[in-house]
C-alpha cells in the first residue's frame, strides 16, 4: 500500500491554531485540519490521538490483520491537544510533546495492560518563534522525522531511528513546509520553501549533507507546491498559482517526464476547498490511472472525491460516519480504505473500490453521492536539481540553445534523481 502526506494547512504549519505555541494539531481558519489518523507507508499501524472523558491519550490501529482493533496507550496524566502521534513499523507509537520549551520525543508500546515509554531525546529551539512538527512517516517506517521552521532557516531532524537521538542532517535557507518522500529508501525529500516572498518546491538529499536543488519551478512568479508522491508510478500531485495568479490549483505531472504539468478543471470544486490525501500504488508505468482520493470540504460537510488523471471529472462519495476526517489509503487493487471511529465501533475500517472510468456528466452538482456506500470492517521522480542546459532531461526554454548530441559513452552510474518538472511556456497548459 502507498500512504501520501495531506498537505498541511497554514495555521497548522505555523502553530497558531489552538493557542499551541509550538503547533500540532487542531483546525486552522486558513484551510483543512490535519488528517485525523496517520499510517506506516505499508499500511499496516496507524496511530492518532483519541479522547475520552475530556482527556487525550494516543491509541495505535492495527489494520494488517483480519479485523482492525486499536491499542489505547495511556501515560500517567494526560496528553496535551496538539500531541503529535506517528506508527513505526515495529508496531509502536512515536509520540511528540513540549515540556518545558523543548520537544521530546519517546516510542510508545503496549505492555500487558500497561503502556512502556523509551525517551529518545528532546531538541531545543533557542527562538522562541521557532516552530517544530514530524515530518509524514518515512517509506521504511523505522526512522522518523522533524521539521524545524525558523524564521530564517529550516532544519531537518532525525528524531527516531538514530543511533545517538536526535540528530540535524540538514539545514536549509528559508522557511520550509509540506513534506513528501519521492523515493523507497527515505533518502530525497521534497519540501516546498519561501524564499523572497514566493514558494518553490525543492528536493533534499539527507544522504549527502542536506544537498538542496529546485524540484518545481513553473513559472517565476508562481508559488508552487508539491503535495503527494508515488514511488511506483512516478505521479505527483502538485500545486500551484501559475494558470490562475493568486488562485493556488491542483494538477499533476510524472517524475522523471519532461511533459509539463496538467491542470484539469474538474478538480476546481465550487465553493468548496480540495486536499488529496492518498494515491493508489502499484501502477508502474501508467500514472495516468491511479486513482487519487480527495478530501472535499464544502459547506455541507465533508465527502470523499476520487480522480484519476486519465479522466475529466472528479467521483464524488460519500464518507463513513465518524470517518478520522482526510484519513485513508489505497490498496494495489484500488480499494480506499477510510478508517473511522464512532461510539459504536471505536476503530472501523471502511472499503470504497475506485469507480470505473466513466464519461464526464454534464450538469451534476458537486456533492457526496448517496448511493455509493462504503463497505465497513468492523472490530470483535520532478526536478532535485535543476539540470544545466543541454542536460537530455531538461525543457528548452524559449531562445535557449538546443543541446549538443549526446555523448555515446554512458555517464557513470549515481543515485536516481527525479527529472524537472517544469511548464514552459505557459501557453501550451493542458487543462484535461
Amino acid at each position: 500500500m502507498t500512504v501520501c502526506a495531506v498537505e498541511p494547512s497554514a495555521g497548522f504549519e505555523n502553530g497558531d491554531e489552538n493557542g499551541d505555541e509550538y503547533g500540532g494539531g487542531g483546525v486552522s481558519g486558513d484551510g483543512p485540519a490535519p488528517a485525523g489518523c496517520t499510517f506506516t507507508a505499508d499500511g499496516a499501524y496507524g496511530a492518532r490521538l483519541a479522547s475520552a472523558g475530556g482527556s487525550w491519550f494516543p491509541e495505535r490501529w492495527t489494520l494488517d490483520g483480519p479485523e482492525p482493533y486499536a491499542v489505547p496507550l495511556p501515560r500517567n496524566q494526560p496528553e496535551e491537544p496538539g500531541t503529535e502521534v506517528q506508527p513505526m513499523a515495529d508496531g509502536r507509537v512515536l509520540i511528540h510533546r513540549v515540556v518545558g520549551g523543548r520537544h521530546a520525543f519517546s516510542l510508545l508500546y503496549p505492555t500487558g495492560p500497561g503502556t512502556g515509554e523509551l525517551p529518545l531525546g528532546a531538541v531545543g529551539c533557542p527562538d522562541r518563534s521557532a516552530r517544530l512538527r514530524l515530518l509524514p512517516p518515512a517509506p521504511d517506517g523505522e526512522r522518523a522525522y522533524a521539521l524545524a521552521v525558523g524564521p530564517r532557516t529550516t532544519s531537518v531532524w532525525l528524531v527516531a531511528g538514530g543511533a545517538f537521538g536526535p540528530e540535524r542532517l540538514a539545514e536549509l535557507p528559508g522557511r520550509c513546509s509540506g513534506g513528501v518522500w519521492l523515493d523507497r529508501s527515505g533518502r530525497l525529500l521534497a519540501l516546498d520553501r519561501e524564499t523572497d516572498g514566493r514558494t518553490k518546491a525543492v528536493v533534499v538529499d539527507l544522504e549527502c549533507g542536506g544537498e538542496v536543488s529546485p524540484l518545481l519551478q513553473i513559472a517565476a512568479d508562481s508559488d508552487d507546491r508539491v503535495l503527494l508522491a508515488d514511488h511506483d508510478s512516478g505521479l505527483l500531485i502538485v500545486r500551484s498559482d501559475a494558470p490562475s495568479p493568486g488562485q493556488g490549483r491542483l494538477g499533476w505531472g510524472v517524475l522523471g517526464s519532461t511533459l509539463p504539468v496538467r491542470f484539469p478543471k474538474c478538480l476546481r470544486v465550487p465553493d468548496c476547498s480540495v486536499t488529496p490525501f492518498a494515491i493508489q500504488p502499484g501502477q508502474v508505468l501508467t500514472p495516468e490511472s491511479c486513482a487519487v482520493a480527495l478530501r472535499v470540504d464544502g459547506p455541507t460537510g465533508s465527502w470523499v472525491g476520487v480522480w484519476r488523471p486519465a479522466e475529466r471529472r472528479v467521483h464524488h462519495l460519500r464518507a463513513p460516519e465518524g470517518w478520522l476526517t482526510g484519513a485513508g489509503l489505497w490498496t494495489p487493487e484500488g480499494v480506499l480504505r477510510l478508517p473511522y471511529a464512532t461510539q459504536a465501533v471505536p476503530c472501523g475500517v471502511a472499503q470504497v473500490s475506485a469507480p470505473p472510468a466513466a464519461a464526464p456528466e454534464t450538469g451534476a452538482a458537486p456533492g457526496p453521492r448517496p448511493e455509493q456506500e462504503p463497505q465497513q470492517e468492523r472490530p470483535s521522480r520532478p526536478q532535485p536539481a535543476a539540470p544545466p542546459p543541454g542536460h537530455p532531461g531538461r525543457l528548452t526554454a524559449p531562445g535557449e540553445p538546443r543541446p549538443p548530441a549526446p555523448s555515446a559513452r554512458p555517464p557513470a552510474p549515481s543515485a536516481a534523481r527525479p527529472v524537472p518538472l517544469r511548464e514552459a511556456p505557459l501557453g501550451r497548459l493542458v487543462t484535461n
